[in-house]
């Protein structure tokens, strides 16, 4: 027993050694994931840079659950120090860090931020429900009482009052969070407002499914390229999150859902029905190891930059509510382990 207890603390040790040997050769934090948290990581890392005597923070956009499988993949300088999420990490994904080694993880909401349906500044003017996005995009809809293939192509064949114009979509991929988050917000609610559905088994993620005849165009994880398709055909849309709507609003604007705007007031204060959490997570292991890690999260976390005057709002942040952004703070700084 004493051999075998000797043995297990010796290879412990012998796993500490070998990362903490690896991580020398590395002096720069490595993140990756969400399209929609890039933009706020990197004016992060960017002011981390030119604020302390550590490197600016190489910042990856692979999409959230990319972004996760990287991060998941394991210890040591081949892997991610962080991974930015649209949406919170997935029990799958957690126990997947865990058999991996990935065993404490620090996880950090920084905010909120809205998922629009935007078009060309030159294009049409609409109103949209959730109703009419999911008629326009689900896979199969109920006709006659029966489960039939979407034969909408037109948006005024499913309300008269929308334009006579070709129904065509540009939104993530299902590696996104941002089509996670689309899917359970828009797609889910929407198909329950239409009759028939329930009745023909259409719940939950069964409502999820979305057409693959050309109408809806899996456009990347590249949210800009988007903006730049969108001013190319003005009456195609676009779904991404609000951010990018903020920082191109003179070539893009955003329909209204329900009759609200996508505006930084109607996110913050709940008005508008289409937003969701973000994130960043940090693999605790790395802290440390990998120069800066713990001054990076203390300036991610610093009123300068999430705090409502800071300086990720001027980039569309939501800033949380001041007791939960000091409650997140907190746990964020003092690298507390998520627990599932």
């Amino acid at each position: 027993m004493f051999k075998k207890t000797l043995a297990t603390g010796a290879f412990a040790l012998l796993a500490c050694t070998a990362l903490a040997g690896q991580a020398s050769a590395r002096d720069q934090i490595r993140i990756v994931g969400s399209s929609t948290v890039f933009p706020f990581s990197t004016a992060v890392a960017e002011q981390f840079a030119k604020t302390s005597s550590f490197k600016a923070p190489v910042v990856e956009s692979t999409g959230t659950g990319g972004g996760m499988k990287l991060f998941c993949a394991g210890v040591g300088t081949g892997h991610p120090d962080m991974t930015n999420a649209s949406r919170r990490m997935k029990s799958s994904e957690f126990e997947q860090c865990q058999k991996n080694g990935v065993e404490k993880v620090t996880e950090v909401k920084i905010g909120f931020d809205g998922i629009v349906f935007a078009n060309d500044k030159s294009g049409p003017k609409v109103d949209l429900s959730k109703r009419d996005i999911w008629l326009a995009l689900a896979k199969e809809i109920p006709i006659d009482g029966k489960l039939q293939a979407n034969p909408y192509t037109m948006w005024n064949q499913i309300r008269s009052d929308l334009p006579a114009t070709k129904i065509e979509v540009l939104g993530p991929p299902p590696t996104s969070g941002t089509r996670d988050a689309f899917v359970e917000i828009v797609m889910e609610e929407g198909c329950k407002e239409v009759a028939g559905t329930k009745e023909l088994g259409l719940e939950g993620k069964k409502c999820h499914i979305i057409r693959e005849d050309g109408i809806f165009v899996e456009a990347g994880e590249n949210d800009n390229l988007i903006v730049q398709k969108l001013s190319a055909n003005p009456n195609a849309f676009g779904i991404f999150g609000f951010s990018f709507l903020d920082q191109n609003a003179d070539k893009v604007k955003g329909a209204t859902i329900g009759g609200v705007e996508p505006t930084f007031e109607n996110i913050a204060d709940g008005k508008y029905g289409v937003s969701r959490s973000l994130f960043f997570y940090v693999k605790n292991a790395h802290a440390g190891v990998i120069p800066g890690m713990k001054e990076f999260v203390a300036e991610f976390t610093s009123p300068a930059a999430w705090g409502p005057n800071g300086y990720l709002s001027e980039k569309g942040l939501i800033p949380l509510p001041d007791a939960e952004r000091k409650k997140v703070g907190d746990a964020a700084n003092a690298m507390t382990p998520l627990t599932m």
